[in-house]
């Protein structure tokens, strides 16, 4: 017979194996662990410093690049637009970066910017009071001959503007040539030839609504125009009234001008932004895009999509994104030694 004391010693022998076993245990199991840890760290710590070793390297790779684009740029564009009067428009919140790099940009081709037209929040609201004063506005200060498009007041704001500001023909820029088309109905005998009185009245009268903000000469014409998109893309997609209100403006401006490119920065040019809406709509067929105008190969495609377009080219889809058909127009366009090389050689023949 079994008793007390042997079932007593029993459980204190297995209770005290347990102890021992769960020491024992959790040693081991500790110094494998421990040992799992090290090695994972030491695997991530060395895909880090490889990470960081690779931006390192891609970051200098991408300054060499810009170095070489910024040296580089005033050879490729040397005189494609030369005497080219371009008018710059941009949407609120456009990166002063991107403007002022395709403004350095068109210097160097030997454009001449007439003027910048920045287009305020209020261009773009639709609340019913705003549509309704903003269409008001548009109705009064259009030139007769003018036949507004059947679309919003954004759109037909934007036709009033490019009649104001562009026209397809060199002549604007010295105030004799016919106005802009408009693209949706507009008229060489609107009235509101770039250069004249009543394109002056168009700007003013958008100013005073605040509309637009006018700096520089702008109302005495262009051949040219760069619209400049936001520094961040809209929540609502292509759909979005901002995005919307570029769309109206290239459509209209591309259709009434020589030639038109919507440029922005790379960071807010993929989907939902506003490129994404221009290329994705029927003004694809009358402005080029440029989505990586942030960086300085960017506003050099920006002046050749400008220069291929004028001289009866196609406009192209341009820069990094999906969307885009290629960096840049291809093959490139040629710049010249010098702006009158032909005229010098006419006159030196005429002299013969």
């Amino acid at each position: 017979m079994i008793d007390f004391r042997y079932h007593l010693v029993s459980i204190v022998a297995v209770f005290l194996a347990l102890a021992v076993g769960i020491v024992l245990g959790s040693t081991e199991l500790r110094g494998a662990a421990l040992n799992t840890l090290d090695r994972t760290s030491s695997a991530l710590s060395n895909k880090l410093n490889a990470a960081d070793n690779e931006n390192s390297a891609l970051q200098q790779q991408v300054s060499g690049d810009r170095s070489f684009a910024q040296a580089a740029e005033p050879v490729l564009l040397a005189h494609l637009l030369e005497g080219k009067r371009v008018v710059v428009i941009t949407a609120p919140g456009a990166p002063n970066g991107v403007v002022s790099g395709i403004t350095t940009a068109l210097g160097d081709a030997g454009a001449i910017v007439s003027g910048q037209v920045a287009l305020s929040a209020k261009f773009a609201d639709t609340s019913a009071s705003n549509l309704s004063l903003l269409s008001q506005l548009t109705q009064k200060v259009a030139p007769a001959g003018l036949t507004l498009a059947n679309g919003t007041p954004q759109q037909q704001a934007a036709q009033v503007l490019a009649s104001a500001l562009v026209s397809s023909r060199s002549s604007a820029s010295s105030g004799s040539g016919s106005g802009g088309s408009g693209g949706s109905g507009g008229s060489a005998d609107s009235g509101s030839q770039p250069g004249s009185q009543a394109a002056q009245t168009i700007l003013s009268s958008y100013s005073a609504g605040q509309f637009i903000t006018v700096s520089g000469q702008p109302a005495q014409g262009a051949t040219l125009a760069v619209i400049v998109t936001p520094a961040t893309a809209p929540s609502d997609g292509n759909s979005d009234p901002a995005n919307q209100a570029i769309v109206s403006l290239a459509q209209e401006f591309g259709s009434g001008s020589a030639a038109t490119v919507v440029a922005g920065p790379s960071s807010a040019s993929g989907q939902g932004s506003a490129i994404s809406a221009v290329r994705s709509s029927g003004a694809a067929d009358d402005a080029s895009t440029v989505d990586n105008a942030d960086q300085v190969s960017g506003q050099i495609v920006v002046v050749q999509a400008l220069e291929q377009q004028m001289n009866g080219h196609k406009p192209g889809n341009y820069g990094i994104q999906s969307d885009a058909s290629s960096v840049g127009p291809s093959p490139a366009p040629t710049p010249s030694v010098s702006p009158s090389v032909s005229t010098k050689t006419a006159s030196a023949k005429g002299k013969k």
